[in-house]
């Protein structure tokens, strides 16, 4: 593709938890072939991925997540499923504020737009301006992990709840094309062995370190409790998603983007977050099938 031929983009990242590290691969072909992004609009894991393009911070986000491993995972389900089953998420926020640094969304060299929803109102709340990382835990407090989080008076929660795919915030942008990932699309038949590379399997001790204390700083925050009912707790998580996918269908037919790359919803669970690289990897694989 020659220098003529780039195009512009506003991009759409969708909510969908850990499927969305999906995202990072549909960024990573984008920047490969000439497709310049323009502005982000993200719900929920899309808000974070997007945020972290946005502050030219995603190489930093994705060495991070890729050591990420199983037990971190579950140590964070304990905690997050306490007696009323929510955390603040400050200690993830600040976290992510110590890997990539404090940054404001009219700062950042491209548009920005984060999705949450006002809970007592009912309605999409658009976070164009302020601490980026304000409008991400706005935007990921997903309900049956995070508190809503209170910015200006007003109780915000998971962007997905109402808008999983929001493309309406691309429209005006003045681009070549709005492109959305969905990732809640079709379930896929296909084998769902990991296809992590035996480079990614392996993660720098300093790293791994770095998530080791990132567990254990959660651990100090909360009691935990072993009773749990797990099995009721992945039901609702897919209760929720369900609702997800049929709204986001339901956005996307009347808000209709000029390219639409869809993510199975059965690639990986909503917290699957250890399985980083067969998800960058299947987010760079549909980007080629949809644009090539």
């Amino acid at each position: 593709m020659t220098k003529t031929n780039v195009k512009t983009v506003s991009l759409v990242l969708g909510s969908g938890g850990a499927r969305g590290l999906a995202h990072i691969g549909v960024i990573h072909w984008l920047e490969e072939n000439d497709y310049k992004i323009r502005s982000i609009t993200g719900s929920s894991i899309g808000a974070l991925i997007g945020g972290m393009y946005a502050a030219g911070k995603l190489d930093e986000y994705e060495r991070w997540v890729r050591a990420i491993r199983k037990i971190d995972i579950i140590t964070l389900l304990d905690i997050s499923w306490d007696r009323s089953g929510l955390v603040k998420g400050d200690k993830i926020i600040n976290t992510l504020i110590d890997l990539v640094g404090e940054q404001l969304i009219e700062d950042l060299p491209i548009k920005y737009t984060a999705v949450a929803t006002d809970v007592k109102k009912q309605k999409e709340i658009w976070i164009k301006s302020g601490r980026l990382f304000d409008a991400i835990r706005a935007s990921m407090a997903f309900p049956l992990l995070f508190a809503p989080y209170t910015q200006n008076g007003v109780d915000l929660i998971d962007g997905g709840v109402l808008n999983p795919v929001p493309v309406s915030p691309a429209f005006g942008d003045d681009v070549d094309m709005i492109i959305a990932v969905n990732l809640g699309g079709a379930a896929s038949n296909a084998d769902k062995t990991s296809t992590k590379s035996a480079a990614s399997a392996h993660h720098a001790s300093s790293l791994r370190e770095k998530v080791k204390q990132f567990i254990s700083n959660l651990q100090l925050s909360v009691t935990n409790h072993r009773d749990r009912d797990w099995s009721a707790h992945d039901i609702v998580i897919q209760a929720f998603e369900a609702m997800q996918n049929t709204i986001a269908r339901q956005k996307l037919a009347v808000y209709p983007p000029d390219i639409l790359i869809e993510i199975p919803r059965n690639a990986c669970r909503a917290l699957e977050y250890d399985r980083a690289a067969e998800m960058i990897d299947l987010g760079y694989n549909k980007a080629k099938e949809c644009l090539s």
